[in-house]
């Protein structure tokens, strides 16, 4: 499409008033913004797989992303309607009569109402991004806190077992025993390896 100045410039004689200049400024500005929509389409695209196959431990950067999309999809659609609404008023006005260029306005309305339901639709892929991204930092999450119970289940019964053998009583039936301290050790040892191997019989780690 040509450009409102090289138009201008070869044929200004197709510009008869300055309703013709006005309608084709909007009409410039709305394949502009149309050009925007699909790159914004194109980054979701791009950062839903990136939360899928190459997922980071990034979260502040996908999360500021996500907002900035928001809001550049929430301006698009707000400068969309403000285009919508002076077209409509510059489509009922009486200061004209041209079949032509009402012909103009009323498909240059029918773009902007595309491109609105597009901005509509972008709202529902960044939510239903978002909702995924929780998801995945959520079971991210959860594996970090497995890993902490894990280890804390492990290590619990040797604790237990140093507890007791480390209490001030003089009645400890291993208490004068040669092999008392390796008997504590091994059973340390033995408490330990127990729930490993019960945690990999079961899948768990």
């Amino acid at each position: 499409m040509k450009s409102l100045v090289s138009v201008f410039f070869y044929a200004p004689r197709e510009f008869k008033n300055g309703y013709y200049i006005f309608s084709q400024l909007l009409d410039i500005r709305i394949d502009a913004d149309a050009d925007i929509i699909e790159k914004l389409s194109k980054d979701i695209t791009r950062l839903r797989k990136h939360v899928f196959t190459d997922y980071a431990n990034n979260d502040e950067e996908i999360l500021e992303k996500i907002s900035s999309f928001e809001d550049l999809n929430m301006n698009i659609r707000e400068n969309l309607m403000d285009k919508q609404r002076i077209l409509t008023s510059f489509l009922k006005s009486n200061k004209y009569d041209d079949s032509s260029l009402r012909g103009d306005i009323v498909i240059m309305l029918k773009d902007i109402k595309s491109l609105i339901d597009y901005t509509e639709f972008n709202f529902e892929r960044l939510d239903y991004l978002q909702n995924i991204f929780v998801g995945v930092l959520s079971i991210e999450q959860n594996k970090v806190i497995k890993i902490f119970t894990i280890v804390n289940v492990i290590f619990l019964p040797p604790t237990l077992i140093a507890s007791i053998y480390g209490m001030n009583f003089k009645i400890l039936p291993e208490l004068d025993w040669s092999y008392g301290y390796a008997f504590s050790l091994a059973l340390m040892v033995i408490s330990a390896i127990t729930p490993i191997a019960i945690f990999k019989k079961k899948g768990w780690i």
